[in-house]
């Protein structure tokens, strides 16, 4: 029998040494890589090693409150329970899903997408009240018992669902202070009002928690742990009484003059502190479903409008503090028109000779125009600057609008004229109430603020206190029978203002029946302490001027602030004058 031949491997000896050499070169490097991590790079391996059963939480800080100047709140956080779970480890059976959608108030189906992610990490439902939670996490616990206590059960311990603690923004003043205060998203961050622009203030500081966790996602030892810092309590300017006394009112008339909107501004004359400021259509900030573009709008403060005749006062007040014209300067407004090139400026009716002072009191367009077109431009312009038209109140608040002011050196002298009585120059409603402090405060532009402010406010002298006396006198009489605003009057006080009644521009025309009806005012005049300023956009319920509009909303407004103020007062209680309508009483442009 011929024994098989076994095949041989041999090698030639130089494979035999190259493979030696490749061997042994890999040794070292593995010994040369291990004794690096081991060595020089050991915090590598500890990273690694720690990411594995190691993690940083972030731990929230407490949202700062927010209060009204004196110390009722007008927001606050409450604690609230997040519910999450962990896809990888949840065990929970259809019933046991059925019964957890029926306690969260949510649907199973979409429940069981959320657990059935890849992810480790997914929110089942955030900000739900403690007292919920807890019989969530009762009942999720007594599953757990009955699984220990009998392997028969019908239930299996519910796993990989957890709870974590959060805080939620609350907002007692509801939608009165709702475009004052804004709100926070569902991670507390602001994105509206107060809550937007002092965000760093009222956020603090974040906090850190070093843990170990098992590998079901459950902490079981705290390492290390960095406490938060709280944020910042909030004291502004407002008056949370004179607050919902001003929403009232707006309320009241929005509704009874079919508006489209409305807007309110209430000023501490002497401060400059914002006691009030409120808009229609609101929403209610603790009603998430409330809340759209055009209900959170702060339209005092973003939108701008052409202010019509309250913008009066400024003309004839530079041509005064110049010398053009005095008080008692006669000018003629006969016969109720006046041709400025091919364009043609009309008042409500043929007013005649009028002075300087009546021209304010019945609001005579041809009047004013005469006066602007009396001025240099840039004079006229600076006035309007210094008084703060085109430029920001810089009150912090997001998204206020600076209005329109165009450069003087590009007027026409119809452009002039018909700026003089407010049209052709955009402003706020902020802006418009802050202008009338010149007048108020004896010549100075105040600053305005949302803040308290405990520390007396210097302004910006525009000008002299003589000129701003006489037109407070002129102011009056605007508010007095013969005046465009005699609704304006309020038993017991002295009260100044003006009326504005504007053609609204819509897509850059003016639409013939769409008003904004204006009303800026202050009391008492003998020693003035409060600003309101009204807008009401678009009344169409007959009625239109502002005299008619936007005057008793004035008189409702302050006169309920002057009593929460307990302002004394400077005049008889039957100072008011009963009066009948007259077309003088129209002030419109």
């Amino acid at each position: 029998m011929i024994n098989p031949i076994k095949p041989q491997l041999k090698l030639s000896t130089w494979r035999s040494l190259l493979i030696f050499c490749m061997l042994l070169l890999g040794l070292v490097s593995l010994a040369g890589r291990a004794a690096y991590l081991q060595g020089m790079n050991h915090d590598f391996l500890q990273k690694k090693g720690e990411s594995r059963y190691s993690r940083t939480l972030e731990v929230s800080a407490d949202r700062g409150m927010i209060t009204d100047r004196n110390g009722d709140i007008l927001a606050i956080s409450s604690p609230v329970v997040s519910i999450y779970a962990d896809p990888a480890v949840v065990k929970i059976s259809p019933e046991q899903l059925k019964q957890l959608a029926g306690m969260l108030e949510m649907d199973s189906e979409e429940i069981n997408a959320k657990i059935n992610r890849k992810n480790r990490f997914v929110y089942l439902k955030r900000q739900i009240i403690p007292d919920d939670a807890e019989k969530i996490e009762k009942w999720i616990k007594a599953t757990k018992s009955k699984s220990k206590a009998s392997s028969k059960a019908k239930e299996p311990a519910i796993e990989g669902i957890y709870f974590t603690y959060e805080s939620k923004r609350y907002y007692p003043a509801g939608e009165f202070a709702a475009h004052v205060l804004g709100f926070t998203d569902v991670n507390d961050e602001g994105q509206e009002g107060v809550e937007r622009g002092w965000e760093t203030v009222l956020a603090g500081e974040l906090g850190q928690r070093r843990v170990i966790k098992d590998n079901k996602g459950q902490v079981i030892e705290d390492l290390e742990n960095r406490p938060p810092k709280p944020g910042k309590d909030l004291v502004l300017s407002i008056d949370r009484r004179i607050q919902y006394r001003a929403h009232e009112e707006l309320k009241e008339a929005v509704i009874a003059h079919k508006a489209r909107a409305g807007s309110i501004v209430v000023l501490d004359a002497q401060t400059g502190e914002i006691l009030a400021l409120t808009n229609l259509p609101a929403y209610n900030p603790n009603r998430r479903s409330t809340i759209t573009n055009e209900r959170i709008r702060n339209r005092a403060l973003i939108d701008t409008f052409e202010p019509g005749s309250t913008l009066k006062p400024f003309t004839v007040a530079i041509a005064m503090e110049i010398g053009k014209v005095n008080a008692n300067t006669v000018l003629q407004t006969s016969p109720g028109t006046w041709q400025v090139g091919k364009k043609t400026i009309r008042d409500v009716s043929n007013k005649g000779e009028l002075t300087v002072a009546q021209i304010i009191q019945q609001s005579s367009n041809v009047g004013t125009a005469k006066i602007a077109l009396s001025l240099d431009s840039q004079t006229m312009w600076e006035m309007f600057n210094r008084s703060g038209f085109g430029a920001l109140t810089n009150l912090g608040f997001p998204g206020e609008a600076s209005g329109i002011l165009r450069p003087y050196n590009k007027w026409r002298p119809i452009e002039q004229a018909t700026m003089s009585y407010g049209h052709g120059i955009s402003a706020s409603l902020m802006q418009l109430a802050r202008a009338y402090t010149i007048f108020s405060s004896g010549g100075e532009l105040k600053p305005v603020s949302l803040l308290k402010q405990d520390t007396p406010v210097m302004g910006q002298r525009v000008i002299s206190r003589d000129t701003a006396q006489a037109m407070s006198i002129m102011l009056e009489m605007a508010t007095k029978p013969g005046g465009t605003a005699p609704l304006a009057q309020i038993s017991g006080y002295r009260v100044a203002g003006k009326t504005g009644t504007a053609h609204k521009l819509i897509n850059g025309q003016y639409a013939d029946k769409s008003y904004i009806s204006t009303f800026v005012g202050y009391a008492p005049v003998s020693n003035p302490r409060l600003i309101v300023a009204v807008m009401i956009d678009e009344p169409s319920a007959g009625k239109y001027f502002g005299g008619a509009v936007a005057a008793p909303v004035f008189n409702g407004v302050m006169s309920s602030a002057l009593r929460i103020l307990n302002i004394p007062p400077d005049a008889p209680a039957n100072n008011v004058i009963t009066f009948t309508a007259t077309p003088e009483m129209g002030d419109e442009g």
